[in-house]
C-alpha cells in the first residue's frame, strides 16, 4: 500500500477573511502543525499545494468570473455590479488580501490530487472542500469549487465513476450543480435541515444520482452510525466507484458555532474508516466547514491519523499540546475559557443518543432510490 499524500500550504497560515468572519480562525495550518507534532508525516508524504492558473480554473468556472476574482484581489474592492453579478465583496464572501490566491491554491491541490490518483492511492487535502462555489459566483465562504475541480481532474486521469460523500453541516449545492444527473457520479450529502443554503431536501434526487439526507438538530453519533451503515456504505459499494471523494467538513460537531448538530469527531473518523474499507482504488479526502479552531484542528488531524492507520493516544504529546494551547478564538465566547481537553486530546467523548423516527424514515425513503441500489455502469 502506498503512503497517503498530505497536500498543504503556508498560504493558510495567517490568512483571514476578516476580524469578524467565521473564517478568521486558523485551520489548515493547525492540522499541518498538529500532524507534524504527532510524528504523523513521514518523509515524502507532505506536498506543497500548487496555485492553479486561471486557465486551469476555466474547466468549470467562467473566464469572466475568474477575471473578476483576480481583479477584486488586486484592487481590494469591487463595484456594485461585480458584487451583484458574482457575489464578491459581501458579508459572507468578503474582500481580503488573498481572496484569489488562497482559493486558487486549494483548487490547485484538488487538480493535483486527480493527477496523483491516476492509478491508485490516497490523498488528504484539508484546505479543500469549498463545495458552495458556483461557475460564475462565490457562495457560502467559497470563491471556487475545488471538489468539482477535483472530480473533473480525476475523470481526466482515468477515474470514470466517482462517489462523492459530503458530511459537512451544509448541503453541497455547488457540487450538485456540477454533477446532477450524471450517471457516473453518485452524490451523497448528509446535512442539517433548514440551514443555509436551504437546498438538498429529501425529495431532491438531482436527476437520479443524488441522495440528500437533511438531518434534524441535535443529530448524534448513533444516528450518524446508522446512516453510515444503512445508507452511505451500501450505496457506495453498489456503485462500485473508481474513486471516492469525501468532503469532511468539521462543522457538524457540538462545539461548532455554525450548526446545531451534536456529533463528536469519532463520527467523522468512522465514516472515513468505513469508506476506506470499501477498497476503492482512489480516495481523496477534503476538508470543508469548521469554525472552532480547536474542534476543526483536532478533527482533521484525526482524519489524517485514520488514513494512515495511526492510533490516536488518550493524551497528545507536549509538542502537540503546545500547538493547541497557542490557538486563539477572538470574538467568541467559547474562546475565552476553553475546556482543558481541547488542549490535551484529539478524540472527543462519544456523543450517542436515541435514533429518532425522522432518521429512520429518511433512510427508508432513500434506500429505495436507484442511486442507492447501484447506478448502471
Amino acid at each position: 500500500m502506498t503512503q497517503p499524500f498530505f497536500l498543504g500550504s503556508e498560504i493558510y497560515r495567517g490568512s483571514s477573511y476578516g476580524k469578524w468572519h467565521p473564517l478568521r480562525v486558523p485551520r489548515v495550518s493547525t492540522v499541518m502543525d498538529l500532524s507534524r507534532a504527532m510524528g504523523w508525516i513521514a518523509p515524502g508524504q507532505y506536498l506543497n499545494s500548487p496555485r492553479a492558473k486561471p486557465a486551469a480554473l476555466h474547466v468549470w468556472h467562467t473566464p469572466d468570473y475568474i477575471a473578476a476574482l483576480q481583479q477584486a484581489e488586486a484592487d481590494q474592492a469591487v463595484s456594485d455590479a461585480v458584487r451583484d453579478r458574482h457575489g464578491l465583496g459581501t458579508i459572507s464572501n468578503p474582500i481580503y488580501p488573498e481572496m484569489f490566491r488562497r482559493p486558487a491554491t486549494a483548487a490547485g491541490a484538488s487538480l493535483l490530487a486527480g493527477e496523483l490518483l491516476r492509478d491508485v492511492g490516497t490523498v488528504y487535502h484539508p484546505g479543500g472542500g469549498t463545495h458552495h462555489g458556483m461557475p460564475d459566483r462565490a457562495g457560502g465562504f467559497c470563491y471556487l469549487n475545488d471538489p468539482v475541480l477535483a472530480m473533473l481532474s480525476l475523470r481526466r486521469n482515468g477515474a470514470r465513476r466517482i462517489a462523492y460523500v459530503d458530511i459537512d453541516a451544509h448541503h453541497s449545492d455547488g457540487v450538485q450543480v456540477g454533477f446532477a444527473g450524471d450517471p457516473d457520479a453518485l452524490l451523497i450529502s448528509v446535512h442539517e435541515d433548514r440551514r443555509w443554503p436551504f437546498t438538498g431536501p429529501l425529495d431532491d434526487d438531482g436527476g437520479g444520482n443524488c441522495l440528500n439526507l437533511p438531518v434534524p438538530r441535535a443529530f448524534n453519533d448513533t444516528e450518524m452510525a446508522l446512516i453510515r451503515d444503512a445508507l452511505i456504505l451500501p450505496a457506495v459499494a453498489r456503485f462500485r466507484p473508481d474513486a471516492i471523494v469525501v468532503q469532511c467538513g468539521a462543522d457538524a460537531v457540538t462545539e461548532d458555532p455554525l450548526s446545531r448538530l451534536e456529533l463528536s469527531n469519532n463520527a467523522h473518523w468512522d465514516v472515513v474508516r468505513g469508506l476506506m474499507a470499501l477498497g476503492a482504488p482512489r480516495l481523496l479526502v477534503l476538508g470543508g466547514g469548521g469554525y472552532n479552531p480547536w474542534s476543526v484542528g483536532r478533527l482533521w488531524a484525526g482524519v489524517w491519523a485514520t488514513l494512515n492507520g495511526h492510533s490516536i493516544p488518550d493524551r497528545v504529546p507536549d509538542e502537540a499540546e503546545a500547538v493547541l494551547r497557542a490557538l486563539t478564538w477572538e470574538g467568541a465566547r467559547a474562546g475565552r475559557n476553553p475546556p482543558e481537553h481541547w488542549f490535551t486530546t484529539l478524540r472527543d467523548p462519544a456523543r450517542p443518543g436515541s435514533i429518532r423516527r425522522a432518521i429512520h424514515d429518511a433512510i427508508g425513503t432513500l434506500v429505495t432510490r436507484p442511486a442507492a441500489l447501484g447506478l448502471p455502469r
